[in-house]
């Protein structure tokens, strides 16, 4: 497969990417930080989301979705255009993770209605702790006719707005063990589940969600009891694709903005562009966005196909975007001077962006040492 779109895919980015940017561009972040908005984004931003049909990208055509043959690839395309707009949206937890997720589930009937329309909004009751993690210690168990939740989940984004809560718990066994997962469709109504947003590094907001003995029927169940691990891999490996391709668009943002700056900036009485060392470093940082553009574009084809690749080809995209982003946004703020320092400027924003998304789903780190452990390391 080419490492490049098509022309269908082409059109769907400049659709995008003319959207998210005439709609929710960096100022509208700014905006809802001043304002210290409670929700974390704009739910009528997000029902515009899904006039647009981004929202049905993922969904098959049988349920209500886009069809057309669109995929990980399509969707990757809107989340770039989110990262390089630093756009709050719930469209990679909920139209990109959850989705794949609720795919072929007796679930996906409750919601994905809602979610071609704007209405709902998922988030991934995944975390336990402070770094992304393997380990599943929160309990679930058996009660009458279903199960009952016991514990608590930590970063989960939109987790104290959101509609339907994924929540990923053990069934059977000990908090590292591979079986004894499973994975339930939890509402919000559900008594005993409380959830305290805190503010992250970007402004945005992430709850810890607790559960207090939560009642949830057996239809929940997402997958098999105790083969909820499957189900978690499929939700993890569209939920790190997507946060890769929405990294390359922060990186992409921050080089745009500071080659700009670098065009307007004099020292001297000369621009600073002309300069051979500022050259070969920008020359450099879109060398290295490229060939994590080559990653993640080829781990969203494997995704779309089913290849047996697919895992590793994953960890590979999720670890060169956040390597490549950081060096964007570290480089940007670098050759912004002291005014990179500033609120007055947009490049502080997206080093914010990019700290958090690297830690979503796993750092370069983790997905360095699952690529190890997967080669016998």
């Amino acid at each position: 497969m080419p490492l490049f779109l098509n022309d269908e895919q082409t059109m769907l980015r400049d659709t995008a990417k003319d959207f998210v940017a005439g709609t929710a561009p960096v100022s509208h972040m700014r905006a809802l930080r001043d304002a210290s908005d409670a929700t974390g984004f704009s739910r009528d931003l997000w029902k515009q989301f899904a006039e647009m049909g981004f929202t049905g990208i993922l969904i098959p055509e049988a349920d209500g979705g886009l069809g057309l043959g669109l995929g990980h690839v399509e969707a990757g395309v809107v989340l770039e255009e989110i990262g390089r707009n630093l756009s709050p949206s719930p469209f990679l937890t909920t139209a990109v993770a959850a989705v794949e997720a609720l795919k072929g589930s007796g679930q996906r009937e409750r919601w994905f209605p809602g979610i071609l329309s704007g209405e709902t909004v998922a988030a991934l009751a995944i975390d336990e702790k402070a770094k992304h993690g393997n380990a599943v210690a929160m309990r679930a168990e058996r009660s009458g006719n279903g199960f009952r939740l016991s514990g608590a989940k930590q970063f989960v984004t939109h987790g104290h707005v959101a509609d339907l809560l994924l929540v990923a718990a053990r069934t059977a066994g000990a908090p590292e063990d591979v079986s004894g997962v499973t994975l339930f469709a939890v509402s919000k109504d559900a008594a005993g589940l409380t959830a305290d947003p805190q503010r992250l590094a970007d402004s945005s907001l992430a709850s810890r969600v607790t559960f207090d003995g939560v009642e949830v029927d057996a239809d929940a169940v997402i997958g098999e009891v105790d083969g909820g691990r499957a189900v978690l891999d499929k939700l993890l490996n569209a939920g790190r694709t997507g946060a890769a391709a929405e990294l390359l668009g922060v990186g992409g943002g921050a080089m745009d903005m500071t080659v700009s700056y670098l065009k307007e900036r004099k020292q001297f009485g000369v621009l600073i562009g002309s300069f051979q060392a500022l050259q070969h470093r920008a020359a450099h940082l879109y060398a290295e966005l490229e060939v994590a553009r080559a990653a993640v574009l080829k781990a969203q084809q494997l995704l779309d196909t089913g290849d047996d690749g697919a895992d590793e080809a994953v960890s590979v995209a999720k670890a060169m975007a956040g390597l490549a982003s950081s060096l964007a946004v570290q480089e940007g703020v670098q050759m912004h001077g002291g005014i990179g320092m500033t609120d007055e400027y947009d490049i502080g924003f997206y080093m914010k962006r990019e700290r958090v998304l690297a830690e979503l789903f796993g750092d370069a780190n983790f997905h360095a040492d699952h690529l190890a452990r997967a080669s016998g390391y």
